[in-house]
């Protein structure tokens, strides 16, 4: 790995709060489900592998989910996916992530790599989120709900240390809050999808086809 990759996910963490109400950090905050050897540093490490690369494409979408982020540590992937190998340079984990009986598995995780693979650009895209950390109910941590404006300006500093580090990169907008940030900080975009969930499977699909020509 480019030492360097291993540098701004750091960078990108440590502009990050950690244990608030609400809201987990996945590279920070420890998870009473996380599986044996599935904390915060080992989380930090998939998504410094993640950013392992020189991209062609930025995807970001709303916020982390527990389904999917809250155990990998990657945007847009669930432990079900990083079990099969199916994430481009992190090698199929023999081991769980949660504690659940079987691997979690998020419906978007699943829509969106399917959709990169098919489209020849799962390599050269990252993903990411507009506020990157998890938005759930105060007592219940499997659960997601719709972070707050001031809420999703906590990732802002984040957002703009990813796009200094790869500034070739195309920015794709995943639903309307990641739209309203962007926008917020006057980055250019490619353009912007439908978020893939709550049967927006097919328009994010169409959407991303027709943005990459």
């Amino acid at each position: 790995m480019n030492p360097s990759r291993r540098s701004l996910a750091r960078q990108l963490v440590a502009t990050l709060p950690g244990g608030r109400p609400g809201l987990f950090n996945p590279w920070v905050d420890h998870c009473p489900h996380d599986a044996a050897g599935n904390g915060p540093q080992a989380k930090l490490e998939r998504l410094a592998l993640h950013l392992d690369c020189e991209p062609e494409f930025i995807l970001a979408g709303e916020a982390p989910g527990y389904q999917g982020c809250r155990y990998s540590g990657i945007a847009f992937t669930s432990e079900r996916l990083l079990g099969e190998g199916a994430i481009p340079r992190i090698a199929a984990l023999p081991y769980r992530l949660s504690t659940r009986r079987l691997p979690f598995s998020e419906p978007s995780a699943t829509i969106v790599w399917k959709t990169l693979y098919r489209l020849g650009i799962a390599e050269r895209t990252l993903l990411w989120n507009a506020m990157q950390l998890h938005p759930h109910r105060a007592d219940t941590p499997w659960s997601n709900r719709t972070p707050s404006p001031e809420e999703i300006a906590l990732g802002e500093p984040a957002m703009r240390l990813l796009l200094e580090a790869f500034p070739l990169a195309k920015i794709v907008a995943v639903g309307k809050k990641a739209e309203g940030l962007l926008a917020g900080m006057g980055v250019k975009v490619a353009g912007a999808v439908r978020h893939p969930a709550n049967g927006g499977a097919t328009e994010f699909a169409k959407g991303l086809q027709a943005l990459i020509g």
